[in-house]
């Protein structure tokens, strides 16, 4: 079960400004029925998707989809910069590193917030934040987890300066903890599975700790918004709709999203309360103006400021046309 990450660095700001740049227009607006290509791959809170098509609720919605799955979740962002998808299930962090490389892209509904299946684990005798000072600590460089170690010390007092940061990927983070080559590692499931093998160890802190610091969305391609209006509409509601099937029925939706995500139904389980699913009414807050982590827009403010800071992105990205709430507004939940 391959998951999701932040970095999608240079290429894909690239690929985004080479499809924000195409002299050819989008397509007139039509109300013909038209395809939506969506991408999505391995977390928790994006395979509610498959359900969807398994059990024929886009076609119930009257919503043709083309639902690809990505082994890799960097080239489901990069398909999605370069219009080879339409919308992709993504998070808030790489949404805005490809907005600041100049793809166009709307968020129109939150999946979910990582409640806990991202996390800092600590070998033994490190019992919080404040004991990383001056340990070694690898972490996938741009990730979402590596948002959250800074996160984290910065409420600790620390900063980046006062540990040793080891990039590597996150499967490989997990396995150097695991085998003892560093004190600590942020990873997310199901790779926290893998760092916890190793005697002892513990989470230190994990995203519960940070609320709605880690959101992921249903991302489009903006001019596909603008265009095909109904058809957003349509996989919007069928999101709600899949919410309520699965709420219907548990045992069958864990089984298929577990055979997805190539774990047993036991240990899709125990991913549950680490990714909360918003329903529409928490959609509607998110997406309504604030000034703390659970809306939307104050929490993009933060990210684009550890976008620069990284060196992941040039400048803060503008959040005009990113967040458009009508669509969770309209549904019915």
């Amino acid at each position: 079960m391959k998951g999701r990450a932040l970095g999608v660095l240079a290429l894909v700001l690239a690929l985004g400004a080479t499809a924000a740049c195409r002299s050819n227009p989008s397509p007139a607006a039509t109300t013909t029925t038209t395809t939506v290509r969506l991408g999505f791959s391995a977390w928790p809170g994006w395979f509610p998707w498959q359900v969807a098509q398994e059990k024929g609720l886009f076609a119930k919605k009257g919503v043709t989809v083309d639902l690809k799955y990505f082994d890799s979740y960097t080239d489901s962002l990069q398909a999605l910069s370069t219009r080879n998808l339409d919308a992709n299930s993504q998070t808030l962090n790489d949404t805005l590193t490809s907005v600041s490389g100049g793809a166009k892209q709307t968020i129109v509904l939150v999946n979910d917030n990582s409640t806990g299946n991202d996390q800092i684990i600590a070998a033994p005798g490190i019992k919080s934040i404040a004991d990383l000072k001056g340990k070694k600590i690898a972490v996938e460089q741009g990730t979402v987890d590596h948002y959250l170690l800074l996160l984290a010390l910065k409420r600790a007092g620390l900063s980046e300066s006062d540990v040793t940061v080891t990039p590597l990927l996150t499967a490989a983070a997990a396995a150097a903890f695991l085998s003892g080559q560093v004190d600590a590692v942020g990873a997310f499931a199901p790779f926290t599975t893998t760092a916890l093998g190793r005697s002892g160890s513990k989470a230190i802190t994990t995203s519960k700790d940070f609320p709605g610091a880690i959101p992921d969305h249903l991302v489009f391609d903006s001019a596909f918004v603008t265009d095909h209006p109904a058809e957003v509409q349509k996989m919007v509601q069928t999101w709600f709709d899949t919410l309520g099937w699965i709420k219907d029925n548990p045992a069958e939706a864990v089984s298929i999203m577990a055979k997805k995500g190539g774990v047993s139904d036991a240990d899709y389980k125990t991913y549950d309360a680490g990714t909360t699913i918003f329903t529409r009414d928490q959609n509607q807050n998110a997406f309504a103006p604030g000034r703390d982590a659970t809306h939307l827009d104050y929490q993009a403010n933060q990210i684009g400021e550890f976008l620069v800071a990284t060196k992941l992105a040039p400048a803060k990205p503008s959040l005009d046309g990113l967040l458009e709430p009508k669509f969770v507004q309209a549904a019915k939940g």
